[in-house]
């Protein structure tokens, strides 16, 4: 992956390919034996990757992409600009719903998107999407907390934390 950061780097979708595929290797899917592996190119050159974590409560199982955008978060944020996923066969892979939502938070509308049917730009693969501007829209015109921006502190609720009545 070569270039400065930001727009101008040109992802080596060969190499994302593979560090993808690589990342199957962590994945943890004793339920549906679907494994998958995920892999980005952040704005300032990092490559992040990612993969399933399965929960046997199905609802709170982890998908690559999840932990691929947490592995962006907690290594300094910043901003997706290339993407693919694999599955155990190695073939490039759609990113559910769900995380096509993560990724457009995250990379927004020029994210590059590998997909099965090439690489598209995340505004076409999730056209018309839920973005901070929809809150902005109905937060009286303020922009909400964006990827990288703390949340403001949370009050401190004591005992009410644990299911007491306070006092």
């Amino acid at each position: 992956m070569s270039g400065a950061p930001g727009r101008s780097l040109r992802p080596d979708w060969t190499a994302l390919r593979a560090a993808a595929r690589d990342a199957l290797r962590f994945a943890y899917a004793p339920y549906s034996g679907y494994a998958v592996g995920a892999a980005a190119l952040a704005d300032d050159g990092r490559l992040l990757t990612g993969a399933n974590v399965e929960n046997s409560a199905y609802g709170v199982t982890l998908c690559a992409e999840c932990s691929l955008v947490s592995a962006l978060a907690m290594s300094g944020g910043g901003r997706l600009v290339a993407f693919t996923c694999s599955d155990a066969d190695g073939r490039v892979i759609m990113a559910c719903g769900r995380c096509r939502q993560l990724l457009w938070e995250h990379g927004g509308a020029d994210l590059l998107v590998d997909t099965p049917r090439g690489v598209l730009t995340m505004d076409q693969v999730l056209p018309q999407a839920f973005g901070p501007e929809d809150l902005a829209r109905v937060n009286g015109g303020r922009a909400a907390a964006g990827p990288g921006t703390a949340a403001p502190a949370a009050r401190d609720l004591g005992s009410e934390a644990h299911g007491e009545e306070p006092s």
